[in-house]
């Protein structure tokens, strides 16, 4: 049975409390045999630390502060959440920028940016990146850092091949593809022919964005599946041959050999 990672599912979320443990079950039952859970604010931070001791060796947290919570007070949350991070946590996110409804918080969301960018290359932990309308402004922060930076993930890539390259000139750094990249009107398959196979991992976003045939349901972890074939397809590999792939730059990623994750610096 193949097995691979979902880097990315919210499975803390509110529209899973009533089934969590199927939910994770089926996962499992698909070949997901890890699910990354990255933190939104304080609230989901406490949540995904629970989750994750409850499920250990299945669930992995990321801590963070999302940029559509970010706002005046940005500055109590963020320490809040960085007072919590612990070995057991894979890194530092989701975060970023997101200018697709306001740029009300543009400047405060630049500058929590940048403060996770700093965290992350002071624990030396990767970083799952979130980016809406905000690529150029993104760029221009990682290019402070990119020497000093270990890598991460650009999480729910949708963008053309030059976006693609932009992104991938900094190393240790690869493209989390999801749902989207099953619809009818997506153009990913065809970009993702022009990237190199050990730059992509496969994501759900779950709840959100379910692949296609399951569009528009309730996304969860066992979805996903369909993402990692089409991936498969567009790279001209087996299913069992992308799975293996995604999960050797997984581990590159996020540090872990032979089961043992990467120590963050405190």
């Amino acid at each position: 049975m193949i097995q691979f990672t979902d880097t990315h599912s919210h499975l803390d979320s509110r529209e899973f409390d009533a089934d969590r443990f199927d939910v994770i079950h089926r996962a499992l039952d698909a070949g997901v045999h890890r699910i990354f859970l990255p933190a939104i604010d304080l609230e989901s931070t406490r949540r995904i630390i629970t989750l994750a001791e409850e499920h250990s060796g299945v669930m992995y947290p990321m801590l963070g502060l999302h940029p559509e919570e970010v706002c005046e007070d940005w500055q109590q949350q963020f320490e809040a959440i960085r007072s919590l991070l612990r070995p057991e946590h894979i890194a530092i996110g989701e975060v970023g920028l997101d200018f697709y409804w306001s740029r009300e918080f543009e400047k405060q969301q630049i500058e929590c940016f940048e403060r996770h960018v700093e965290w992350a290359v002071e624990a030396q932990l990767p970083l799952m990146i979130h980016s809406r309308r905000s690529q150029a402004e993104l760029i221009a922060v990682l290019r402070r850092y990119e020497h000093e930076l270990c890598g991460g993930v650009f999480h729910c890539f949708t963008g053309n091949e030059y976006e693609a390259a932009e992104l991938l000139r900094f190393d240790g750094f690869v493209l989390g593809i999801g749902g989207v990249s099953t619809f009818k009107s997506s153009k990913l398959p065809e970009v993702l022919k022009t990237v190199p196979i050990d730059r992509i991992v496969v994501e759900t976003d779950a709840p959100y964005m379910a692949p296609v045939p399951l569009r528009g349901k309730r996304n969860e972890s066992a979805y996903s599946i369909h993402v990692l074939q089409k991936i498969a397809d567009a790279k001209g590999v087996s299913l069992e041959e992308m799975a293996e792939e995604t999960e050797k730059t997984v581990n590159r990623v996020f540090g872990i050999n032979d089961g043992e994750l990467r120590q963050p610096h405190y």
